[in-house]
């Protein structure tokens, strides 16, 4: 064994990943526990005391920690999230309908304030006013906030004054979207630092927890999180941005991929209980979205892989639509909490609940569904409605039977909300379960997912027979129904990398003919050109079938259930800075970005300093993410066309990235 380890940890929805790494030898132990969401240290020391018992490794010989997960994406598809304030400096009501802010805003309060300013980083005046008014009311109902000014990329000062002054009356975290972006688009960074303001308590609980378990195991060294590019950032970087973490899961089980396959080009389809996570390798390497990340139908200013993320996974939510003459299965894109792992818990109350339930003449509309706290921090639960407030205190640590706590159509939509806060797990049939009943898989409760099956099967169709004959058939239906959204969502990653996204695979007739080979006196067919990589702890099971219908070979890597872990530790620190210059007068030039904007009057001075700003903050940042020797280059835009004859800038980009390998510790 190597003298130094590397311990990768992947935190997703339904399993907390370790594997211990050497960089001689590869994989050298791996193990998994569940998730715990109420308290994550608990998943987190389970896989990881796992991983060192099976590897017979002592605590001194690891050297680095590196983390991912896919609870921010999670989030973010699944539209949960704490409630934040949205302060906005120098914009009004009419940016809200920009880029999807007022959907995602929703009901959280947002306050408007009279400053900013402009493209060359003059100001107009802050008043701080009704900040100051509703300061008190206001964090006593959000767990954050976020602030995003006019123009600020430009001239920061008056999202920092306004950030001080919420931080010394609210004492909550608060995002500035300057931390986030350097790039112009007001409403859009606005979008962003909001979803970034929501996702602070969950990241900071995670990071939180694996900090608290390493410090009681001994284990004093660098620790690192994957970021939504599949770069790496120190622990203290991705709490100030967690929203960098979205699509860290993902992120990194590309590196992985790559390092475990071994394949320059191939399509990569990442597993989970929540979501399928699809990217495409070329040359080796994901290409990165230049608009930003994609996540919930929101489109951020983050900087990530170019991955698409679907609400499909082995714990969907399984929706029966049965008023056509023939039942049809849909499955996504929330993650419910499968019945064969709620029974594994609390098997005597899941029992009791679907045998009772079973037993009934005629079925009930929530058969076989149950409600359960998630278990996070009660302060979470801040800002609650006395309604919402009335239906979680009934709601325990118990899973419930929605057919003993509903009453009502309108509590249904209570519940609903409740779900939508993080605060509450609906516990249903899921693929898990029908996997269970199949035997395919069987680490949880396999009568109980059985049970849960014979209740939904009962179902009548529109023309009044059973949807399935019995839970062995429904499980069926449900795999295939897997497999072919599976294809679907691939084929849509695929088509819109080619830029034929305006083919929707699951309403095209021609798609759907080749999927299902389908006969006829015109032949379609469809294939990719590459392999399709398989990850995720269920993708031996899944995957063959859909690389099959997709007429290409599958790639499951041997550790393809913990491809996350390995691309967590195997990835570089990498940090990129913009400084901008512009004209706004002839012979004056201002220097922005990465501090204070400068006047001067001679442009190559002006250049010359939007160079070494950039560089040293490029440097700066990525020593401050747990680079050890970065290496630094820069990329120059200069936008200036000759405009009667004489030339005019319009404006200069000066991009520093900075990169290297993570810091490790010294042998303790």
């Amino acid at each position: 064994m190597a003298d130094h380890l590397l311990l990768g940890i992947d935190t997703g929805g339904t399993y907390t990943d370790a594997v211990l790494f050497s960089e001689e030898s590869g994989v050298v132990a791996k193990a998994k526990a569940l998730t715990t969401r109420h308290d994550l240290a608990v998943g987190i020391s389970g896989a990881v005391e796992a991983v060192l018992e099976q590897a017979q490794a002592q605590v001194s010989a690891i050297s680095l920690v590196s983390l991912s997960t896919t609870l921010a994406t999670n989030a973010l598809v699944e539209g949960q999230g704490g409630r934040a304030g949205l302060v906005m400096i120098g914009f009004g009501p009419e940016d809200l309908k920009r880029d999807g802010l007022a959907e995602a805003l929703g009901d959280d309060p947002v306050l408007f304030l009279p400053g900013g300013h402009n493209v060359h980083g003059h100001e107009t005046p802050l008043d701080m006013t009704a900040l100051d008014a509703a300061l008190p009311e206001l964090a006593q109902s959000v767990t954050s906030f976020a602030v995003a000014g006019y123009f600020a990329v430009r001239n920061p000062a008056h999202e920092q004054r306004v950030r001080d002054r919420i931080r010394e009356i609210s004492h909550l975290p608060v995002t500035c979207s300057h931390e986030l972006s350097s790039k112009l688009g007001g409403p859009r960074r606005a979008l962003t630092t909001l979803l970034n303001a929501r996702l602070v308590s969950m990241i900071d609980r995670l990071i939180g927890a694996c900090e608290r378990y390493l410090e009681r195991r001994g284990i004093h060294v660098p620790m690192m999180v994957v970021r939504g590019d599949g770069a790496l950032i120190s622990a203290a970087e991705a709490r100030l941005r967690p929203i960098e973490t979205i699509l860290s899961g993902p992120a990194a089980s590309l590196v992985g991929a790559r390092h475990l396959t071994g394949l320059e080009d191939a399509v990569v389809s990442d597993i989970g209980g929540t979501t399928t996570d699809v990217a495409v390798l070329d040359q080796g390497r994901p290409r990165l979205d230049a608009e930003g990340a994609v996540v919930g139908g929101y489109r951020t200013m983050v900087e990530a892989v170019a991955m698409r993320t679907y609400g499909l996974g082995g714990d969907s939510e399984i929706r029966i639509n049965d008023r056509g003459l023939a039942a049809r299965l849909d499955l996504g894109p929330r993650r419910f909490l499968p019945l064969s792992l709620a029974a594994e818990l609390h098997g005597d109350v899941i029992h009791a609940v679907l045998e009772r339930q079973l037993r009934a003449q005629h079925g009930g509309r929530h058969d076989g569904r149950f409600a359960v706290r998630t278990g996070v921090p009660g302060h979470l639960a801040s800002g609650l409605q006395p309604q919402e407030a009335a239906l979680y205190e009934r709601i325990g640590d118990v899973p419930v039977a929605l057919d003993q706590l509903l009453a009502s159509t309108l509590q249904k939509a209570t519940l609903d909300r409740l779900v939508g806060r993080g605060l509450v797990h609906i516990s249903a049939i899921t693929p898990s379960d029908a996997m269970h009943v199949l035997g395919r898989q069987g680490q949880w409760d396999r009568e109980a997912a059985r049970l849960g099956l014979a209740l939904a099967a009962r179902a009548r169709d529109g023309s009044g027979r059973p949807i399935a004959q019995s839970a062995e058939s429904l499980a069926r239906l449900i795999v295939d129904r897997l497999t072919r959204q599976s294809c679907d969502v691939i084929m849509a990653a695929c088509l819109a990398e080619d830029g034929t996204g305006v083919i929707d695979p699951a309403e095209s007739l021609p798609v759907d003919r080749a999927l299902r080979r389908a006969n006829g006196i015109v032949q379609f067919r469809v294939s990719l050109d590459r392999p399709l990589v398989g990850l995720g702890a269920s993708a031996p099971v899944y995957y063959p079938a859909i690389a099959g219908m997709l007429d290409t070979q599958s790639a499951i890597p041997r550790d393809a259930d913990v491809a996350n872990a390995v691309g967590a530790v195997v990835g570089q620190v990498r940090a990129s800075v913009t400084v901008f210059v512009t004209t706004p007068e002839e012979g004056v030039f201002i220097v922005g970005g990465a501090g204070a904007s400068v006047r001067l009057v001679d442009e190559e001075a002006a250049f010359s300093l939007a160079r070494e700003r950039a560089i040293a903050a490029a440097l700066h940042a990525a020593r401050l993410s747990g680079a050890d020797e970065p290496a630094v280059t820069v990329a120059e835009i200069v936008d200036a066309p000759e405009i009667e004859g004489s030339r005019k800038l319009v404006e200069g980009r000066f991009t520093a990235t900075a990169s290297g390998r993570p810091r490790i510790a010294n042998d303790q």
